[in-house]
């Protein structure tokens, strides 16, 4: 597909050099435009013409951009790059066209697939819940834009007529989604608001004056009198013996007035809302409430392979390192397995970075259609005549803003923005990628992997983040390959993030820049990784150390406690453990083994220990022999079944139990001729006679 790119020097405000950008591209030399939004946008309307892809180098004017497309009825797909900020307004301007062309090749690469989506169905029921007096001055809010319910957990507030459903009640609880909502409280007060008429026959009736215009009783000023109960009458809105407490409704929408949210996890649900008392927090809100009436879609951000996963099997416990993560609660453990679920998830990724097997893996976008990217920029970076090449991991939201305001703050010569080598790529969420990435960047070629945490990720995010980083760092450490080549920066402002920048220094990298694709499997993608970064190591080694919670390694067999039972192939997902259908014999396949503890649980005898480590050498993919044992003989037909030590236990430990104590030497048949020998009239017969 020919695809046409306009750039722009901005008003001459930074070096374009149309020529070289052409050359690494693979185009002809590059007209420069000094002002495409203004004199010379006709140079844009005349691109439009005949195009099969438009890739214009400006992200400012894109409203402009597009409405002129519009105009035009442009069917060609327009892509915006931004290569201002980002680059060109830089203290390292004059160096700036290998990035500003690795840039633009990222920026033509045609559309991944599209990946599945999850939909939403509102048709704008709200729920109000907290305080009575902030409850009511919602209702009058949004009473003319949404179907408004009311639940009042506390105070006091006027109640006139039946505008909205209202309720009173305790311990509230939230669970849901968008338009799927579900709210339960306790009916505490003797009123029920729904029933109740607002008749005031109850606040003439009670001698103690415990009741009020919020049609609630003060149970510590009542003296119990009933005559409330009385005056209400036929209506039935009263009852002290009210068995039946427990109250439920759905909703679209929930908006949670109270002091301390229901929902308190970093990343709540899709149409939840929790201003509290600040009115900064509820005039924005109110501006979002309008447009949330409908249907939406998201991306079904995850893949699942449960066959994979090392969650648990017959309900000994595994890994949970996805459960433990998710800053959305989406992740729930299902029998062996965990459930994930659509609605709730947040699109961050975390999960799939802490994934130990990739059962879990990240679709938005794929691994490979990322390591496309991460591929073509490096590549065009180098061939423009690039050095020391640096990634800039960042999420869209404040990572990117972040990004714009250093870039406008070096446009204004207030910093130096940022370097020349380091090309920023931006995430979903900076928590979406891993080991497998960073490392298979590396083999790319990268001299830096950073991940920028701007501040609106999820405190274990960082720490998760963090620990893989220690895991990548320490394997390429291992292997000689000298400076910090993975780092995460922490910065909330500009300033913080121009320092962070500047204290990064180049770590070495391969001789020979890799040229395998990322593949969809976690592990795959990790084996090509690491080849590459062996064959090419100033240090080769055989293996190295890993930190804790590394997704690699071995582990140690007793065989003086092992009997050979076998429980642990049956309980590893990943085919690491296995045995010989003609020996008792266990064998490992290190290269398989993701550390996930499930042998070490399931073992009845305590005879598995775990080591983390990266086995380089070839034995690595090879099954070995950790334990084996001649096999025990049927005493009747002396058919082998089991091994020696494992029949003797069984024997040692049943000798006394009142169902095999008379019949021992059952234990040591096989199981036809337990079958037969139980089919047999009563004889003696001795453990040693002779069969025929």
């Amino acid at each position: 597909m020919t695809t046409r790119i306009k750039v722009c020097n901005c008003n001459h405000t930074m070096p374009v050099d149309g020529a070289a950008l052409g050359a690494a591209l693979g185009e002809e030399n590059l007209p420069v435009a000094h002002q495409l939004c203004r004199r010379e946008v006709n140079s844009y309307l005349d691109t439009l013409e005949g195009a099969e892809r438009i890739v214009v180098a400006c992200t400012q004017e894109q409203p402009l951009f597009e409405e002129l497309a519009e105009m035009k009825e442009t069917v060609a797909p327009l892509r915006f790059v931004n290569i201002r900020e980002t680059a060109g307004w830089s203290a390292e301007a004059a160096h700036v066209t290998p990035k500003m062309a690795a840039l633009l090749a990222a920026a033509r690469l045609p559309d991944p697939e599209p990946v599945p989506e999850v939909e939403y169905q509102s048709e704008g029921r709200v729920l109000l819940t907290g305080p009575a007096e902030r409850v009511l001055r919602w209702a009058k809010r949004l009473d003319h834009q949404l179907q408004v319910s009311l639940l009042i957990t506390s105070g006091e507030g006027a109640l006139t007529g039946h505008q909205w459903p209202t309720w009173t009640g305790a311990q509230p609880s939230i669970e849901g989604w968008l338009g799927a909502f579900k709210a339960s409280w306790q009916q505490a007060n003797p009123i029920d608001l729904d029933l109740c008429t607002r008749c005031n026959a109850c606040i003439k009736a009670c001698p103690e004056n415990a009741i009020g215009l919020n049609y609630q009783i003060d149970l510590d000023a009542c003296k119990d009198h009933r005559a409330c109960v009385q005056a209400c009458g036929a209506v039935g809105a009263i009852s002290f013996e009210r068995r039946d407490t427990q109250r439920n409704a759905e909703f679209d929408l929930i908006i949670d007035l109270h002091e301390t949210p229901l929902l308190r996890m970093h990343q709540p649900p899709q149409g939840y809302f929790a201003p509290g008392a600040d009115e900064a927090k509820a005039a924005e809100l109110a501006l979002q409430l309008a447009e949330l009436t409908g249907t939406f879609s998201k991306p079904r951000f995850f893949a699942y392979k449960d066959n994979i996963c090392a969650h648990s099997r017959s309900k000994q416990p595994g890994c949970n390192a996805c459960i433990d993560i998710c800053s959305a609660e989406a992740i729930s453990a299902d029998g062996d397995h965990i459930k994930v679920n659509p609605q709730l998830c947040a699109g961050c990724g975390a999960c799939t970075t802490v994934c130990p097997s990739g059962a879990l893996s990240y679709v938005y976008p794929r691994t490979s259609d990322l390591g496309v990217r991460i591929k073509t920029m490096l590549g065009t970076y180098a061939k423009a005549g690039g050095k020391r090449p640096a990634l800039l991991l960042h999420g869209e939201g404040q990572g990117t803003e972040l990004i714009m305001q250093l870039g406008q703050l070096a446009g204004a010569g207030a910093a130096q923005g940022l370097p020349a080598r380091m090309m920023p790529l931006s995430l979903h969420h900076v928590a979406s990628t891993g080991i497998d990435v960073w490392l298979s960047a590396v083999a790319y070629g990268a001299s830096n992997v950073l991940l920028l945490a701007a501040g609106d990720e999820a405190p274990q995010y960082r720490e998760a983040l963090a620990k893989q980083i220690d895991i990548a760092q320490t394997i390429l450490t291992g292997l000689g390959y000298s400076g910090q080549h993975l780092q995460l920066l922490q910065a909330s402002n500009a300033p913080e993030l121009d320092a962070a920048l500047r204290r990064i220094e180049a770590g070495q990298t391969p001789e020979l820049a890799a040229s395998f694709d990322l593949a969809a499997l976690k592990r795959n993608t990790l084996d090509f990784a690491l080849s590459h970064l062996l064959a090419h190591a100033p240090q080769p080694q055989q293996e190295l150390a890993l930190p804790q919670g590394a997704p690699f390694g071995t582990l140690d067999v007793n065989k003086d406690t092992c009997t050979l039972c076998m429980a642990c192939v049956g309980a590893c997902p990943e085919s690491a453990l296995s045995d010989n259908p003609s020996l008792p014999q266990l064998r490992f396949t290190e290269t398989n083994c993701v550390q996930c503890g499930l042998c070490e649980h399931t073992c009845p005898e305590n005879a598995i220990t775990l080591t983390p480590r990266l086995l380089l050498t070839p034995e690595a993919k090879q099954a070995r022999v950790l334990n084996e044992a001649q096999p025990y003989h049927c005493i009747r037909c002396q058919k082998p079944f089991g091994t020696l030590q494992m029949v003797e236990n069984m024997v040692a430990k049943l000798s006394a139990h009142g169902a095999f104590a008379g019949n021992l030497d059952r234990l040591r048949m096989c199981s036809d001729c337990r079958v037969i020998d139980m089919m047999e009239p009563a004889r003696e017969v001795s453990i040693f006679e002779v069969k025929r």
